[in-house]
């Protein structure tokens, strides 16, 4: 199936139908934050791997929380009562999205592959976003150490969540689990996170 080539000069995609199977919407343009949010409007999402072209994606279905649904297992409760982390909001988004490529990179070579889709491009183009107002952060921190933490874009009621990390155990979790309620009514109702589910 042709995959549809954007223009250097117009921001517009394609319609849905002309998505592939496996969701890839377009290729080509660049990561000007006019087209990441022309983007981001419609659904779509950059994700590619270094030294290949940008790929645009709309993968359906898509998985969506709602923060009026989520529910803590009582199982992690006495974990979170704890008052073990500290929780704050845009303090330090470019360290966050810094950790997240770090820790997958780190997850690579583990694997023996190389290669993030968190690339220095990625990283500029994400961080301008945050200066315009449009992109968040979510920081998690034991003492004065960063441990956890996610990113992603806030749009009207929808909150489209990018990437997270963790370096000890369930501090990404406690950082997702106040990051709707604070913003609930403002910038979120719903958080499509790509095609990965978070498991809390």
């Amino acid at each position: 199936m042709p995959i549809y080539l954007l223009s250097d000069n117009d921001i517009n995609f394609p319609p849905p139908h002309l998505a592939t199977p496996e969701g890839i919407r377009a290729i080509g343009g660049d990561l000007s934050s006019k087209r990441l949010l022309a983007a981001y409007k419609q659904g779509i999402f950059p994700w590619f791997n270094p030294g290949e072209p940008i790929l645009w994606w709309s993968p359906d279905p898509r998985f969506v929380l709602y923060p009026s649904e989520l529910r803590i297992s009582k199982s992690m409760r006495p974990y979170f009562n704890q008052q073990k982390f500290k929780v704050t909001f845009d303090q330090d988004f470019a360290q966050v999205i810094n950790a997240c490529q770090e820790r997958m990179a780190e997850s690579k070579r583990r694997q023996r592959s190389s290669g993030t889709w968190i690339t220095r491009e990625m990283q500029q183009a994400y961080c301008q976003l945050h200066e315009l107002g449009y992109a968040h952060s979510v920081e998690v921190w034991q003492d004065a150490t960063l441990v956890g933490g996610l990113y992603g874009l806030a749009l009207g009621k929808i909150f489209f969540g990018e990437s997270m990390f963790t370096a000890v155990n369930n501090a990404s979790k406690k950082g997702m689990l106040p990051f709707p309620l604070v913003i609930a009514g403002s910038i979120s109702r719903s958080v499509p996170q790509k095609i990965r589910i978070i498991k809390l």
